[in-house]
């Protein structure tokens, strides 16, 4: 429940968005809707990982295919589900009429965080984004986290994204623009001011580097793909990351290879699909290691079935999978 006014927002953040924070994949049924059971039974899958809090209707989890109704849906059963696990919800829409409804839904569930990216198609220019965002927080008391993806359109630099934080209940942004660049001026130059997060390793090496701390890694995948319940080196190094303890020894024993092989099938997945956020991997990949997904929705096609093949073989051979599990 929220315990902050407008104006502590920012405060309120710092203690709320620590650690590793996961990214929930919508998984559909063999008719293609929501698939409550597998969706709760994910949910407890993530947080036996250790894992801090989590993200619903973002990129991955397709928000774009949802009802307005089904995005509300998808909520309740999160927060039904997480309980006091800390979870926030995507409202990015290009309607404002349906951000303000997904943004009732999500006070009224007692939801403490929003994420909010670019309005899509219609916007190419910063100030459109920025005055955009700025009425969107206006009308809202919850805290709000940016989302710096290309998959929006429009990608701010870090002058534009201090306009954002500038804004009373912006805590943050994830700056996820896969530019190195941004990321590291906006840690460098708005990290004081907000809590600003990169969603890949490699910045706690180069926070190490210049002299900046990433709190909250917000939020990724790489929890419920590369961990189980046994073996949980991924949101254990997170946890550490976060707070300053970068343990080599654990990321080069334990995560090195099978981030190697997510970058490597990342890499590909993205290219076939011209650019598109890699839901079908992330969704075939939660399917091998034991959790509901289902296809993704059209337009987003499918893995096919030989990179399927493949990349579960790697997974297999690396010794990451239950060869038994049949997928």
């Amino acid at each position: 429940m929220k315990n902050y006014t407008k104006n502590e927002a920012k405060e309120w953040a710092r203690s709320f968005l620590v650690g590793q924070w996961s990214t929930l994949v919508t998984p559909f049924d063999e008719n293609g809707l929501i698939d409550e059971e597998g969706l709760r039974d994910n949910i407890e899958y993530i947080k036996s990982l250790g894992t801090n809090g989590a993200g619903c209707s973002w990129g991955m989890g397709e928000f774009w295919s949802l009802s307005t109704s089904e995005r509300k849906k998808l909520m309740f059963i999160v927060k039904d589900q997480a309980q006091d696990w800390p979870v926030a919800a995507h409202v990015s829409h290009t309607s404002i009429k349906d951000i303000f409804e997904l943004m009732d839904s999500a006070k009224s569930l007692d939801y403490e965080l929003l994420i909010i990216g670019a309005p899509y198609f219609a916007t190419r220019k910063s100030d459109q984004v920025i005055e955009f965002i700025k009425y969107i927080a206006q009308n809202t008391d919850l805290a709000i986290m940016y989302y710096n993806s290309p998959q929006f359109g429009t990608i701010l630099n870090s002058n534009d994204l201090n306009s954002i934080v500038e804004i009373e209940n912006v805590v943050g942004v994830k700056e996820a623009s896969f530019n190195k660049e941004i990321s590291i001026a906006s840690h460098l130059e708005l990290g004081t001011k907000a809590i600003i997060s990169t969603p890949d390793e490699w910045i706690f090496w180069e926070g190490n580097k210049q002299g900046f701390q990433q709190q909250v890694m917000f939020a990724n995948t790489s929890d419920w793909r590369f961990d189980t319940p046994d073996n949980n080196s991924y949101v254990k190094f997170i946890n550490k990351a976060t707070k300053g303890i970068i343990d080599n020894n654990l990321y080069e024993n334990e995560i090195r290879n099978i981030k190697n092989i997510s970058d490597k099938w990342w890499g590909k997945t993205v290219s076939d699909a011209g650019g598109v956020l890699p839901v079908a991997l992330c969704k075939y990949w939660g399917e091998l290691v034991g959790m509901s997904s289902g296809c993704p929705r059209l337009p987003v096609i499918d893995l096919s079935d030989d990179d399927k093949k493949d990349l579960k073989d790697e997974l297999i051979k690396l010794g990451k999978l239950n060869i038994s599990l049949e997928v």
